[in-house]
This record gives C-alpha cells, sequence and structure tokens, in this order.
C-alpha cells in the first residue's frame, strides 16, 4: 500500500487540543461549576420568591405607569450637579493618577520603594466601592457634591493609573535613550520623550473614565453625596413610583448621551 493510499483509507483527524491538554481543560470545567455550586449552596437564597417574582416586577411597572412628568422640571438642578460631581472628579483624577502611573511604571519609577507606593495607592483605590468612598467623604465633608466629586476620584485613581502605567511601560525605550543621550535632563526626557507616546491613552482613557463616573454619580446621592440620587431615593422611599420612572428616563437619556459622546471622542482619538 503507497502512502497516498494509506491516507485515504486512514485520514488523520485533526484534534484541537491533544488528549492531556483536553483532559485539563475539563478538569477545570469541572472546578469552575463546582465553585459556582458551592458559591450558591453558602448564599441562602430564598428560591420561594422567585415564584412570584414576575408578578411583583408587573406590578411595579403598573405602579410606574403613566410616568409624572410634570416631575421633570424638578430634576434638571440634580441632574447638572450629578454631570458636574463626575466632570470635576474625572478632572482631579486625572492630576493625581498621571504622577502616580509614572511612580508605578518600572521604567519611570525612582526605585523599589516608590514603585510599591504607587502599585500601593492603585490597588487600594481599586478595592474600595465608589459608594463607599461616598460614605467616607459625606463622613468628612458632611453632606453635598464635595463629598461626591472626592469619592469620584479616589476611585477613578486606580483605573486610570493602572491603563496609563501599562501604557508607560509599554513606550518604545529607543526614543527615550536617544534623548538621553543627549544629555536631557530628567523632565525633558518625560515631557519630550514618554508623554507624547501615551498622549492618547491619557486622552481615551480619561474620557472612557469620564463615562463610566456618570454612571458611578447618579448612586452617590443614596449616601449624600449629591446628585440626582438623593430625589431617587427619596422617591423610592416614599412609593412614588411615576416620580422614580420619570428619574429612571432621566438617568438613561443622560447614560446613552455620555455614551455617545464618549465613543465618538474615542474613535476620533484612535
Amino acid at each position: 500500500m503507497t502512502v497516498e493510499q494509506h491516507r485515504i483509507k486512514y485520514p488523520e483527524v485533526w484534534r484541537r487540543f491533544s488528549p492531556r491538554e483536553t483532559l485539563i481543560r475539563y478538569i477545570w470545567y469541572l472546578a469552575i461549576v463546582f465553585i459556582v455550586v458551592w458559591s450558591v449552596s453558602n448564599l441562602d437564597i430564598p428560591w420561594i420568591y422567585f415564584l412570584d417574582a414576575h408578578i411583583q416586577a408587573m406590578d411595579l411597572a403598573t405602579r410606574m405607569w403613566p410616568p409624572d412628568w410634570r416631575y421633570v422640571s424638578e430634576l434638571m438642578t440634580p441632574l447638572l450637579e450629578t454631570i458636574h460631581i463626575a466632570t470635576l472628579g474625572t478632572a482631579i483624577t486625572v492630576i493625581i493618577a498621571f504622577p502616580v502611573a509614572f511612580l508605578a511604571a518600572r521604567n519611570t519609577t525612582f526605585n523599589l520603594s516608590t514603585w510599591m507606593i504607587g502599585r500601593f495607592i492603585l490597588v487600594a483605590s481599586r478595592s474600595v466601592n465608589t459608594v463607599v468612598w461616598g460614605l467616607l467623604f459625606v463622613a468628612i465633608f458632611g453632606p453635598g457634591p464635595m463629598a461626591g466629586i472626592w469619592a469620584i476620584t479616589f476611585r477613578s485613581i486606580g483605573f486610570m493609573g493602572k491603563l496609563i502605567g501599562e501604557a508607560i511601560e509599554e513606550i518604545d525605550a529607543g526614543t527615550v535613550e536617544a534623548i538621553e543621550a543627549t544629555g536631557a535632563s530628567r523632565l525633558q526626557v518625560l515631557w519630550i520623550g514618554i508623554l507624547p507616546q501615551v498622549l492618547p491613552v491619557i486622552y481615551g482613557t480619561t474620557v472612557y473614565r469620564w463615562d463610566i463616573n456618570i454612571r458611578e454619580s447618579m448612586v452617590l446621592g443614596f449616601v449624600g453625596a449629591g446628585g440626582i440620587g438623593i430625589l431617587l431615593y427619596s422617591s423610592i422611599n416614599q412609593f412614588m413610583w411615576q416620580e422614580v420612572a420619570v428619574i429612571l428616563t432621566a438617568v438613561f437619556g443622560v447614560v446613552v448621551i455620555s455614551e455617545f459622546i464618549s465613543a465618538t471622542v474615542r474613535g476620533r482619538i484612535s
């Protein structure tokens, strides 16, 4: 039997993974299923409430309809306050996150100690939720938009600093070495060699984070940190569901507009 005849009679079956790789993948799948089942079983979820959940949802939707559109006039000021909280918080974030990113990047930090400080700031910022930051700053500044601005800022520092720091670590080292060879100072190397390479990332990350902060600032009012969340919390507590429908519609509209602005700006940057 020739080689060609052997191939026709016994065709080889292409396999993406070897038997060992397939076994490992199935073990991982089983482990994930086990973890999910174990986690759900330990949550003590009252499954009986799911039986009439659809009835409760329809009842709530019925109470929200029709929305009380007369309430729109009272939403404009808190809506603008919410947008201002997100915008100012993002602006302050850029000012703080930029130097922290340079400390957290291995190729621009001064030494191991400064690198650890930078990383600690980024991790600490991301590990605390915006609402928790809001509670802390309400205790410091009292209720109002100032607490919301700093809650947004402290939550966003870790996000922006991490992405900018990673972009700094991926810059073209040859450009930096060429500028250093001319005898340029550290500040000149930063301004001429590094900053132009990471500016697109800074712009894109800033707009993207502003879009996220618009969403997050909506709920800060629940803890007294200003914005439209205060009205939403008050309307829910008073069971004024028609007002809740108007507020949710307004929030949805603002989020859609911010998403459009963010996508347009990031599209032009890229």
